[in-house]
């Protein structure tokens, strides 16, 4: 797992939602899986495209579950429209995660009748149903209070054990040091400093980590 991290502003979040598409790069180059996205500013044609976009998931920092849809429908929804499947096998699908993330018992509530927390489980079985290579993580914590903070976290953790490919935007410096691989610190719309966790979050090299890490442990 690779950790992402950095000031407010400075790109994180954007990054995040380019190499997704869900917006749009004006320049440069997207890589996945060893097959271009975007190369030289052009995207890969439409049908590549969606091939390579399949490959990755992309969990919400505040959730973004459809409210009229119960929890079971929001998980089965891509599945039967995106790949196809059918309703039985999407269903069989969503089962499995929500037991997976403990809502075994969830699947016809709606996500206005959950917890913060559980809504966010609800998000990450959504994104595992389609069978992500990669799955990234948008500051999942952030609209969270301290004790729901926890069960994303391990959560995260856990997939991390089953060596689930993950990429995490966090201001959980504690948990990326934990269990990232990599931690990359971003400041200004690039990476300027990025090495093995342990070591960039307890001696990072460049004045601006130093500042930032500093000020995150004050607060």
């Amino acid at each position: 797992m690779a950790a992402v991290i950095g000031p407010s502003g400075s790109g994180k979040s954007t990054l995040l939602r380019c190499v997704t598409h869900l917006e749009l790069a004006d320049g440069g180059g997207i890589t996945l899986g060893g097959r271009d996205m975007l190369r030289g500013g052009v995207y890969a044609p439409r049908a590549a495209l969606r091939e390579i976009c399949l490959k990755v998931g992309l969990v919400f920092q505040n959730f973004n579950l459809f409210p009229h849809f119960s929890v079971m429908r929001n998980v089965t929804e891509a599945q039967i429209r995106v790949l196809g499947r059918s309703k039985r096998e999407a269903e069989g699908r969503a089962l499995a995660l929500l037991e997976k993330m403990g809502l075994s018992d969830k699947a016809r509530a709606y996500p206005g009748e959950l917890s913060g927390g559980q809504q966010q489980r609800v998000s990450i079985a959504r994104a595992l149903a389609l069978d992500p290579e990669i799955l990234f993580f948008d500051e999942p914590t952030s609209a969270l209070d301290p004790e729901l903070t926890g069960e994303i976290l391990r959560v995260i953790r856990n997939l991390a054990a089953e060596n689930m490919t993950m990429v995490i935007v966090t201001h959980e410096i504690l948990f990326a040091r934990e269990v990232a691989d990599r931690v990359f610190f971003m400041d200004g719309g690039a990476f300027i400093e990025e090495g093995p966790a342990a070591e960039l979050i307890d001696h990072p090299k460049l004045e601006r980590t130093k500042a930032f890490l500093a000020r995150l442990a004050r607060n």
